[in-house]
């Protein structure tokens, strides 16, 4: 299944993607949301539109693509977790996965504008795969079992600004958790739709000129060790997200560093995932 949201941000409603089109689904189900996953929503919706697909009414073409999932109740980003990334920012692979925090509130849907940050000259592109949580995840044995713990796999653009991020002391949140800095979709993919999410490829082109190609294959920590590995430090909950870090080729590893300005235009896609674009606007 592939699940969509649409309508005006604040007035966002549910849907799917089937058989080639959206279809709204707010009917049947009040959101994407905790609530939902955690209550074998994605269950009952597959019944739904397996015996009754004619309850699915088609959405206008003309309408807004939301983020697609409700907004979560946390979003954790994972830190050089792609070998090539680690090499080019001249770091060696952490020893342990670097975790994170990103505002919820920085999720916006795949095709909206994001908001260079006032003061902002290090904004920063990256393309990830984005992994939202079913059902509670805490305190996993193992990576053994922890794929059963996701709703399903969605474009996750984790835009950070460098600057705030890296040289203005203490944590990075404050080059991650600006207004607008977290677009998420297309679509949420249940896990049935990819064969191997670990060969996934993913792509990021600004202006039409490809900046970043790579591979889920380069992962340090696959997606299944992630997720243990975070339920050791946090419980995961219905609707959470994960990004799971960044190919080689952001502006910070280029020489010289190249970052986005107003009207730079961002292109990004995952194999299976469809495609994002963003327009980048001065704040």
């Amino acid at each position: 299944m592939k699940l969509v949201r649409f309508g005006p941000p604040g007035l966002e409603k549910p849907g799917v993607l089937f058989e080639g089109r959206r279809r709204d689904a707010s009917t049947l189900f009040r959101d994407w949301d905790r609530e939902f996953f955690e209550h074998e929503g994605l269950e009952r919706l597959g019944v739904l539109l397996a015996n009754d697909a004619g309850r699915f009414p088609a959405i206008a073409e003309s309408e807004r693509w939301a983020a697609c999932v409700a907004r979560p109740g946390k979003l954790v980003c994972i830190g050089l977790n792609y070998r090539a990334h680690a090499r080019e920012s001249g770091a060696e692979l952490p020893k342990e996965p670097v975790l994170i925090l990103k505002a919820p509130n920085t999720v916006i849907g795949p095709y909206d504008d994001v908001t260079i940050p006032r003061g902002s000259t290090k904004t920063d592109w990256e393309v990830e795969l984005g992994v939202v949580i079913a059902r509670p995840a805490r305190y996993l044995a193992s990576a053994t079992g922890a794929l059963g713990h996701v709703a399903g796999y969605t474009i996750s653009h984790d835009v950070s600004e460098r600057e705030f991020q890296l040289e203005r002391g203490g944590q990075w949140t404050k080059g991650k958790s600006c207004d607008t800095f977290n677009p998420l979709g297309p679509f949420l993919a249940t896990p049935d739709e990819l064969s191997d999410v670990q060969a996934l490829d993913l792509t990021l082109d600004v202006n039409g000129v490809r900046r970043q190609t790579g591979s889920t294959s380069d992962m340090a920590v696959g997606v299944a060790g992630l997720i243990h590995y975070v339920s050791q430090f946090m419980a995961l909950e219905g609707g959470d997200v994960i990004s799971t870090g960044t190919p080689a080729g952001v502006g910070l590893g280029m020489k010289p560093p190249v970052y986005l300005h107003d009207g730079d235009v961002c292109e990004l896609s995952v194999a299976g995932l469809g495609s994002q674009r963003q327009t980048f606007r001065q704040g």
